[in-house]
């Protein structure tokens, strides 16, 4: 049984947590995630999101003030005027029902300096571009990892994904929309090694990467929590950038991507309230993302508490220690 959890102003803070919320990685850009829910189930996800998912037992969905709300005092407790909103998630952000709404929420604000947001295009339509693109939405990472229907359908997990009506989609938004396109296949060595050529090809014939780059190519990564595909190696970094190089003197674009491609740049980060290591009381709340976890609060932030069994014994004080504290995601193991 899955639980899933809509998160309200009071409920929980936004900070903390993986799977919603701000995530603050110490630059100009807010991670911004309203949703863990997916489609897919792609066999290399690295998160075990979608359908067959084995290990998660908690959804989540955040209320889109409250979102906003939280993540406007980010920008001004950064020290920032405007920041970068990238809308991204544990699963995929078009399956969040307010997706128009929370875009056009960040234009209407004035403090978001650009608007992304990712998807593997399962949920995406013309019209619902359209409704992106007039909200405000300045560029759309879609995750196109085969131009093939079935091995994309393999990758997806899913018998259903039609990868051409997301191809389809991808060039009306190249051609006729105002949002950039940037095109990011996952690469997985010996699985789809010849479909990536075809995608990187294809994405500069449609015009994608009209003000960004139009390809930000991604390294399949064994992950402690995520999918692995079986009898896959995957690549070295030097192994990766060596064959992104070779492509880029292909087919004369740019591959090999920086943060500075983005404008992003290092800013001032929120406060970090606990130390690896330190002993905190905190407050059980529900059911953690994964099995065997709890969500806490302690000191203005979400805890996910590791360690445990049963169900969370709800506003109940348990005593943890701080294993985690990396870009204000937390990470305990209960006391008990």
């Amino acid at each position: 049984m899955r639980h899933f959890l809509i998160i309200r102003r009071g409920d929980l803070p936004l900070v903390g947590h993986v799977a919603f919320g701000i995530i603050d990685r110490g630059t100009n850009l807010l991670q911004v995630r309203p949703t863990s829910f997916c489609p897919l189930s792609c066999i290399f996800c690295s998160v075990d999101a979608g359908p067959c998912s084995l290990r998660r037992q908690t959804e989540f969905e955040v209320d889109k003030d409250y979102l906003v709300e939280y993540a406007l005092h980010a920008v001004k407790e950064k020290g920032l005027e405007k920041a970068h909103i990238y809308i991204d998630a544990v699963g995929d952000p078009l399956t969040y029902r307010h997706i128009v709404d929370l875009v056009r929420a960040f234009k209407e604000s004035g403090a978001a300096e650009s608007i992304a947001l990712e998807t593997h295009g399962a949920l995406l339509s013309r019209a619902l571009a359209e409704k992106l693109d007039e909200a405000g939405l300045d560029r759309i990472n879609l995750s196109v990892d085969a131009l093939e229907p079935r091995l994309a359908s393999m990758l997806a997990g899913t018998p259903w994904f039609d990868v051409r009506k997301v191809a389809e989609v991808a060039e009306y938004i190249a051609s006729s929309l105002r949002m950039d396109l940037l095109v990011a296949p996952v690469w997985v060595p010996g699985v789809n090694d010849h479909e990536i050529p075809r995608i990187v090809d294809w994405a500069l014939k449609i015009g994608a990467g009209k003000r960004w780059p139009p390809l930000g190519i991604q390294k399949y990564e064994v992950h402690k929590y995520g999918r692995k595909v079986p009898g896959v190696r995957p690549l070295t970094w030097r192994e990766f950038y060596a064959q992104l190089r070779r492509w880029e003197e292909e087919f004369g674009v740019k591959l090999v991507l920086r943060k500075e491609d983005f404008g992003i740049r290092p800013a001032k980060r929120l406060p970090i309230p606990f130390q690896v290591g330190e002993k905190v009381t905190a407050r059980v709340v529900y059911w953690g993302w994964l099995k065997g976890q709890w969500l806490a609060v302690a000191r203005g932030r979400v805890l996910t508490v590791v360690g445990v069994q049963g169900d969370p014994p709800a506003n109940l004080r348990v005593k943890v220690r701080v294993l985690r504290t990396k870009d204000n995601i937390y990470v305990t193991r209960a006391l008990l």
